[in-house]
């Protein structure tokens, strides 16, 4: 069914096409009418699935022409790259209506977003801090709110956000549309779905429980001592575009920044402390080609949206299953093809576990030919402290274990091959490793084929 028979009016459709999309997708398909309708939603789909544009267009139908009464509808977002992603893609499909969209965060100063309140929109876009500062000072006011958003619910939640959103939804006039978007619908959200929306619609589009086909995926074991050796080495044996690395936490991610530009790769580091400047120069860097590599923590890469990363690489591996399937669904979007390798320690057996059970299939478990597994580390290569799971610890202070030591699931590692990844259906033999002295592309005719962790994709798919 096209975007014409969903019941937009002809200025969105042509800002559909102006944005050179044809048919909906499954979850705009099914939450456009929800909304247009003037009932509540709660609706869950993973990222890039088209969630944004399930909730823009048909607002923006509802919303019809520019009001200076004050803003009509409000978005929450749990972050800033969220928010502003949010406000362009309201501009883009509204570009052939006169409705106004204001974004509103931190990291800023407070005079321009000030300005355009005062100057009177139709749709805040906002994180919660910031826009409790302008309700605070009752420079924004909610008393003509219609419609209230709430974007990647189970972040906000996740990111302690709770209060601050229960006290803006208390803010809000009784009366209103209320739409909930969220990846994944736990416990917690459907507590202050309880508190906001009244006999919601539901919607679940492809809950984030599978891994695109097109990425393939490995855990690679090491010590934890040699964890940034193998990083290294994964990098300098894969032949990759653009490659983004997950860290738990910020300093971390400094950590693995500096040590990866001293080993001459040029590198943007992502997280909630730096600065709007600092963080929106890394997303363009990244995005042009500036940088090859992008460290990130999970609460700071949540909502990226960057076309062609080719390889994911979990640095840390991810403190819940959901993280694991949104982090490695930075690559392989659009039909493109996308690697992920997660390096794990041998004391992470139940986080493995978890993972698998998550997605519902074995992982692959590999060993980078021609690494030195056994050797001293590099000087200095232990990137940060080492992530301690609290819920781990406990465990085995309660068992009486010592934490670093072997947990017995895992098993350590040998001397011989790791497991082959299962072949993809139809496909050939296992990869072949990579000759030395492939370099990282370039050259005429045909291009070097991508190669995975060290082996050929080319070798992976013939045959």
């Amino acid at each position: 069914m096209p975007f014409s028979k969903l019941g937009l009016p002809p200025a969105l459709i042509n800002g559909v096409k102006a944005m050179g999309y044809v048919d909906p997708t499954p979850i705009q398909l099914r939450a456009i009418p929800v909304v247009l309708s003037g009932g509540d939603l709660i609706a869950s789909a993973q990222t890039g699935t088209g969630k944004t544009a399930a909730f823009a267009l048909p607002v923006l139908a509802r919303l019809g022409k520019h009001e200076i009464r004050g803003p009509r509808v409000l978005v929450l977002e749990p972050t800033r790259e969220l928010a502003a992603q949010v406000e362009t893609a309201f501009r883009d499909f509204g570009r052939f209506t006169d409705l106004r969209a204001t974004v509103v965060h931190g990291g800023v100063g407070y005079g321009r977003q000030r300005s355009e309140i005062q100057a009177g929109t139709d749709i805040v876009i906002a994180t919660p801090g910031r826009l409790m500062d302008f309700l605070q000072e009752k420079t924004l006011r909610l008393d003509n709110l219609k419609i209230l958003i709430l974007d990647e619910v189970d972040r906000m939640l996740d990111m302690g956000f709770v209060k601050d959103v229960k006290k803006i939804i208390g803010m809000c006039p009784r009366e209103r549309q209320t739409l909930f978007f969220s990846a994944t619908v736990p416990p917690e959200i459907e507590e202050v779905a309880r508190f906001a929306l009244r006999n919601p619609a539901r919607v679940e589009i492809g809950v984030a429980r599978t891994v695109n086909k097109s990425v393939t995926h490995a855990f690679y074991p090491v010590s934890q001592l040699k964890k940034f050796d193998l990083l290294t080495a994964l990098l300098e044996k894969t032949d990759f575009h653009s490659c983004l690395i997950f860290s738990r936490t910020k300093h971390g991610a400094d950590k693995i920044a500096r040590k990866l530009k001293s080993a001459n790769h040029s590198v943007a580091v992502l997280h909630a402390n730096r600065s709007q400047s600092q963080r929106v120069e890394a997303l363009e860097g990244f995005k042009s080609g500036k940088y090859e590599v992008m460290v990130a923590t999970d609460i700071a890469a949540r909502g990226i949206d960057v076309a062609g990363v080719s390889h994911v690489i979990n640095y840390d591996i991810p403190a819940n299953p959901e993280d694991y399937v949104h982090r490695i669904g930075r690559t392989g979007r659009a039909a493109a093809v996308g690697d992920a390798f997660t390096l794990t320690t041998p004391d992470q057996a139940g986080e493995i576990r978890d993972i698998e059970r998550f997605i519902g299939q074995k992982v692959p478990q590999l060993k980078l030919d021609g690494f030195d597994y056994h050797s001293a580390p590099t000087i200095g290569a232990s990137a940060g402290p080492r992530y301690v799971d609290p819920r781990r610890a406990q465990q085995q202070h309660n068992r009486g274990g010592h934490g670093g030591g072997h947990s017995g699931g895992q098993p350590r590692q040998s001397q011989g091959h790791a497991p082959q990844p299962p072949r993809p259906q139809g496909q050939g033999q296992a990869p072949r490793p990579a000759q030395p002295g492939q370099g990282h592309g370039g050259g005429g005719g045909q291009p070097a084929p991508r190669k995975f962790g060290g082996l050929s994709r080319g070798s992976w798919r013939q045959r």
